[in-house]
């Protein structure tokens, strides 16, 4: 697979974590996502400090296409270097997904900087789920991961498989957990406070 960028020189981030109905999310107008994406947002600024040049995701609903929408606000703001990748699992991913979501996830790909897939078919069988995460965390630095050990739910093995791929390689996971979240949350009421 060709890759627009060259590993060794830049700096790559996989964002990922819970799908909406995970999070009890089930409208697009929902006041939670605006915290979510406060403390994704964080993550990124603290890595584009750092040089971060790509973030790649999955396209999948929740987390991955909130994390685009991001990416496309700090372009505007500035960050035009910051890419965004989107690679997805199969062919065809938002086949059986809702018109509204399916206009959401088109949006993103009209925007990314680069589209792919890993198995180059439709769906067949969950290992290529497997493979989408060996994939992504092979081709990145750093995972930023919205997941809480406490709660398990389809971030899980995106995360053991990065807590085994860090065993023997010189990789780094940030999580983003619900008390991180909370204080999100805090942080920003207390600004509207005026403190």
């Amino acid at each position: 697979m060709k890759w627009g960028f060259k590993r060794s020189l830049a700096k790559v981030a996989v964002v990922s974590g819970y799908k909406p109905y995970e999070l009890g999310i089930f409208k697009q107008n929902e006041p939670s996502i605006y915290y979510i994406k406060l403390a994704i947002r964080k993550k990124l600024i603290s890595l584009l400090e750092e040089g971060l040049e790509w973030v790649l995701i999955s396209g999948q609903l929740g987390v991955e296409l909130w994390t685009a929408e991001i990416v496309f606000d700090l372009q505007m703001e500035g960050y035009e270097y910051l890419q965004l990748a989107v690679i997805t699992p199969f062919l065809q991913q938002e086949d059986k997904w809702s018109d509204t979501n399916k206009e959401w996830y088109e949006s993103v790909l009209a925007q990314a900087d680069y589209i792919d897939s890993v198995s180059k078919k439709g769906y067949e069988k969950p290992w290529q789920f497997r493979m989408k995460n060996q994939f992504l965390i092979e081709k990145s630095d750093v995972l930023v991961l919205l997941y809480d050990t406490e709660k398990e739910g389809s971030p899980k093995f995106m995360y053991e498989m990065a807590m085994s791929y860090k065993q023997n390689k010189d990789y780094e996971l940030q999580l983003i957990d619900f008390y991180e979240l909370q204080l999100a949350v805090e942080e920003e009421q207390l600004k509207k406070q005026g403190f």
